[in-house]
């Protein structure tokens, strides 16, 4: 945080400028008194008339009771100043307090300002916004660090076990240990890759160029093929170009967890995936549809968020890391598009990609 020298505050500010505002308005007004009045006053009085007043008596009675009514709009302008301001910088003011709760850890506190619609109110509005983003955000990284600490750390015991069951019984043979630990290890380190991923996406570190939806899309498919006649799943691509702006490696990642995940959890077998692409007038849709069993709305909204494996969720023998959907999610969002997830009516899962063309 930059150091500063203390300063006058911004109420005393205001507070002197209201003041200097309205000595200014009565200085200007007597000097129009001056300039459109006194100045036809003769300067000598007229001989013959009796007493009649002229400039400098005038001038005489006139000058300090100006003086004093300076004065009093002087101490008008700082009173009235000080209480005014300190009325209308009230809102300011617990909006700094607000800031200073939220440098504290507090992300909780929220303004809440009432009254009608102003630059105060308006700013107040923006700001509770951006604390409650802020909490979540922070909510949510702090659960996917525990996730992750706690998904990282089951490979790791799984070793460490394994390796004391050999340590006290040696195995005859070596060959079975040494393919489950590559197993383990194989799986920690997709894990990691992507956590990596996620993180990189997260943080939008890529640079942007025209990307074709549908070449990316067909590139998933030829990629997943092999998998999908392994698991007896049909998988069709079609559509038209669709180019969009963004990382070709991260929506090529976007297309390939979209479909990896189609053909993993497409049960029973004899199931089938629909790869499309479309352009509209200012986005490019990338659909991804699955046959399979009939999901819940309620397991549906939960599919995007980390490790999330709840009692509904389809199991099969794919050992995922639980990131797939999640890791897509992200790479839509630092496109600035939109993932929509829907249940099928006849069953499976309805996966449609919106990104700016």
């Amino acid at each position: 945080m930059r150091a500063r020298e203390p300063g006058p505050s911004a109420r005393l500010k205001l507070t002197l400028s209201y003041a200097a505002v309205i000595m200014l308005a009565g200085a200007l007004l007597l000097a129009v008194v001056w300039v459109f009045l006194l100045r036809y006053v003769p300067e000598q009085s007229v001989p013959g008339t009796g007493f009649t007043p002229n400039r400098s008596d005038l001038v005489r009675a006139f000058v300090p009771r100006a003086a004093w009514a300076m004065v009093a709009l002087l101490a008008f302008g700082l009173v009235g100043g000080w209480l005014l301001e300190g009325r209308m910088l009230a809102p300011l003011t617990r909006i700094t307090r607000a800031t200073r709760a939220a440098a504290r850890g507090d992300l909780s506190h929220r303004i809440e300002l009432e009254g009608r619609q102003d630059e105060f109110r308006e700013l107040a509005d923006s700001f509770d916004a951006m604390l409650a983003r802020i909490e979540a955000q922070v909510a949510e990284q702090q659960r996917f660090a525990a996730n992750a600490s706690h998904e990282l750390r089951t490979p790791l015991a799984i070793t460490q076990a394994m390796l004391d069951v050999a340590r006290s019984d040696p195995p005859a043979d070596s060959a079975e240990l040494i393919a489950r630990l590559y197993a383990v290890n194989a799986r920690a380190i997709a894990l990691t890759e992507a956590l990596l991923l996620l993180s990189r996406a997260d943080q939008r570190a890529f640079a942007r160029e025209p990307v074709d939806l549908s070449l990316v899309a067909e590139e998933a498919v030829e990629l997943l093929l092999p998998l999908a006649e392994a698991r007896g799943v049909a998988v069709e691509a079609s559509g038209v170009v669709a180019i969009t702006g963004g990382s070709p490696a991260l929506l090529q990642q976007l297309a390939t967890n979209l479909v990896h995940n189609a053909i993993v959890h497409n049960l029973p077998a004899d199931g089938t995936v629909l790869v499309t692409t479309s352009s509209q007038e200012r986005s490019v849709v990338l659909r991804v549809e699955n046959t399979g069993p009939v999901l819940s709305p309620r397991l549906v909204a939960t599919l995007t968020e980390p490790f999330q494996r709840g009692t509904e969720r389809i199991r099969s023998d794919h050992a995922g890391v639980g990131l797939g959907l999640a890791i897509a999610q992200s790479i839509v969002r630092a496109h600035d598009g939109e993932l929509s997830l829907a249940p099928r009516s006849g069953g499976g899962l309805d996966a449609t990609v919106r990104l700016p063309s």
